[in-house]
């Protein structure tokens, strides 16, 4: 009996021993496996890092390529933008008038030159006939100088703005055109200057333009004001003002009765025989005929041998 128990225990030990090794060895290859999925994980994390690593990479260099774009279009932008700022101020100083010395000496001597050239001079305006001679001169690609008025530039703020835009000259024709009140006395002749310039100031958005060129209203010479204009005159001087009449006319304001015809024969006389002519015209609301006559007019002139200048290139 002791035999076969002992023989039993024997066998259960040999059982519990064979589990025991079993277990260790089922331990091992768990460890192993574990071992084998952690080093496994540690190269996925290493390609998924590596990946990572490399598309950040590309996507800074995009950026930086994209921002380099981008700071090109800009600096193009700035470039073009400074070109465009730069263009408009110097049509802008195109457009000041800049009365120098040479320029006052031009002005005393306008109606003598070599050559044949012709000054188109239009007064009283702006009105609704303004932009009839303005679509002449356009198509005949010719600068003139409009005399305003500032009552009138206030009425027609457009057609002053589209005058100066246009390359034309806007010289001062004081602002009510009334003598008795435009030569009260010397002073009233600039306050109505500056009064007249100031609305041409606010029409074309340009705080600082002077056109420094003044026409009296009837002329200078003779008259019931005679003396006051002669004194108007050195106080415009002394505020570097210079004033011009005309030395040939259309005869629009000579007569209500206008013809095309007779703008041409008064043209024909006043001009004939001379070198620099400062033609005087109107472009009031009641002088439509020298719109329409002003194609033949610039035609006969440039049959004439004349050239057509306007006062930016005298005072200057």
């Amino acid at each position: 009996m002791l035999a076969i128990k002992l023989l039993a225990c024997y066998k259960m030990n040999n059982v519990a021993l064979k589990e025991v090794k079993q277990h260790k060895k089922f331990k091992i290859n768990k460890n192993k496996i574990l071992l084998i999925l952690i080093i496994i994980l540690l190269i996925l994390c290493c390609i998924i890092t590596k990946e990572y690593i490399k598309n950040m990479i590309e996507i800074d260099k995009a950026y930086k390529q994209y921002e380099a774009q981008l700071n090109a279009i800009k600096y193009k932008e700035q470039e073009e933008e400074a070109k465009r700022l730069a263009e408009e101020e110097k049509k802008k100083k195109e457009k000041m008038p800049i009365l120098t010395d040479i320029g006052k000496e031009n002005i005393k001597h306008i109606y003598s030159n070599e050559t044949k050239r012709a000054f188109l001079t239009f007064d009283d305006g702006p009105s609704t006939i303004t932009p009839e001679i303005l679509d002449v001169l356009k198509n005949e690609n010719i600068k003139a100088t409009f005399f305003v008025l500032g009552a009138n530039v206030e009425k027609y703020p457009e057609t002053i703005k589209r005058i100066y835009e246009e390359g034309h000259y806007i010289a001062n024709h004081g602002y009510t055109h009334v003598y008795s009140q435009i030569y009260a006395n010397p002073q009233s002749v600039l306050d109505e200057y500056n009064r007249c310039n100031d609305a041409v100031k606010n029409a074309i958005n340009v705080p600082e333009y002077n056109s420094h060129l003044f026409r009296f209203p009837g002329g200078l010479v003779g008259g019931k004001y005679a003396q006051i204009k002669l004194e108007a005159k050195e106080l415009l001087l002394q505020n570097e003002i210079v004033n011009v009449d005309w030395n040939a006319l259309t005869g629009d304001a000579e007569t209500n009765n206008l013809s095309i015809e007779f703008e041409m024969s008064r043209l024909q006389e006043t001009t004939n025989g001379k070198n620099s002519v400062v033609i005087l015209m109107h472009d009031a609301q009641a002088k439509k005929v020298t719109a329409e006559a002003l194609p033949q007019i610039i035609s006969t002139l440039r049959n004439q041998g004349y050239n057509f200048e306007n006062f930016y290139k005298i005072i200057k």
